[in-house]
């Protein structure tokens, strides 16, 4: 796993995105807010230059921290976040399984 990656989050009242810059290279996990208390993540983009550098993790685990930091549940809508969710039980408390 890449262990230098710096993750921003730009948000707004209806979503925002968790967005990583490596090598160049922009990566993104989109989300939209539900309620207050849950987010639904819907898409992931890595590009192909960063792929099997664990920037993908990075973001997935980035926003489980968050959720958990701020009090709210995520909806693993995105393909790569429900994959990544399902491998880590030690996310279950912030993971809202539909």
């Amino acid at each position: 796993m890449t262990s230098e990656v710096k993750i921003e989050k730009e948000a707004t009242d209806k979503g925002g995105r968790y967005v990583a810059i490596v090598s160049g290279h922009e990566a993104e996990m989109t989300f939209s807010r539900a309620s207050p208390h849950l987010i639904i993540v819907d898409h992931t983009a890595v590009p192909d230059a960063l792929r099997g550098q664990g920037v993908g993790q990075a973001l997935a685990l980035h926003a489980v921290e968050d959720a958990r930091a701020g009090g709210w549940k995520i909806i693993p809508l995105c393909p790569f976040m429900r994959a990544q969710s399902l491998r880590h039980a030690e996310w279950a408390d912030v993971i809202q399984q539909r």
